[in-house]
């Protein structure tokens, strides 16, 4: 739900409502094994900010497009922070490691939004850099538990009780629309964002790696790196650039 974190207000809420976990442990040892970062997506930079203050000593960006999500994240200095996306930020040959969490990969809901972005992670890579992101796996059906009655209940940074809920008003060929609203007894009404997320199977995704270059070299369906199952809640995919396939090379399609 990008919308809603273009507010500064409710982008503060972001860390209080997911909190380092599972993944974040995940992806800091890649991040701290790697020379030269980019995480696409950054949010408020709460990986970045950790490997930093684990001491990474090398280069570290994050990249991301909404303003409210990067206030946060510019309260620690010692990491490169760009307002963007990989449409209007070029990267060269720049990085030993890409990662895009926060199952960001689904708010792109076409075949030619994913393959844009992955050809733009490419180029971003060295020849020898790894790309790694996770997304839900369909299997798993995360939107049935994306109801009201599964919200989540926090104290925001001036006391005051917020509680997040989702409410799923279609599903269709991948497809999951729904809200997220944010109330409050200390508000005069609720904030309402909507938004949709794609699900795509293991099969389909390594479809679109493979024909903008990618090979899959380790893929997990949970955080402590146990196999892909039907029903494993993540698809986790640690990729290196490989062949090109012949053909046009893939553009970042107009908005």
């Amino acid at each position: 739900m990008a919308d809603s974190f273009e507010d500064p207000d409710l982008a503060a809420y972001y860390d209080l409502i997911n909190e380092f976990g599972e993944d974040d442990h995940f992806y800091i040892d890649l991040v701290m094994a790697a020379d030269a970062v980019l995480d696409v997506g950054c949010g408020t930079g709460m990986l970045l900010k950790a490997a930093r203050a684990g001491d990474h000593p090398g280069r570290l960006v994050g990249l991301d497009p909404a303003e409210g999500m990067l206030t946060q994240a510019r309260r620690d200095p010692g990491v490169e922070w760009i307002r963007g996306d990989l449409g209007t930020v070029a990267f060269d040959g720049e990085f030993d490691l890409v990662v895009m969490t926060g199952h960001a990969f689904q708010i792109f809901l076409t075949d030619d939004e994913a393959r844009a972005q992955f050809a733009a992670i490419r180029r971003a890579l060295k020849s020898d850099g790894r790309f790694a992101f996770e997304t839900r796996n369909p299997g798993a059906r995360a939107w049935e538990r994306w109801t009201p009655e599964n919200g989540t209940d926090i104290v925001g940074h001036d006391g005051e009780r917020v509680r997040v809920e989702h409410f799923v008003e279609s599903v269709e060929d991948g497809l999951v629309t729904m809200t997220e609203t944010f109330s409050s007894p200390d508000w005069p009404e609720p904030r309402v964002d909507r938004g949709t997320l794609r699900f795509v199977a293991a099969d389909h995704l390594d479809s679109l790696l493979v024909e903008t270059g990618f090979e899959v070299v380790e893929r997990y369906g949970f955080w402590d790196r146990t196999p892909l199952a039907d029903t494993s809640r993540e698809i986790i995919t640690i990729a290196r650039p490989g062949p090109l396939r012949a053909g046009p090379p893939w553009e970042y399609p107009n908005r």
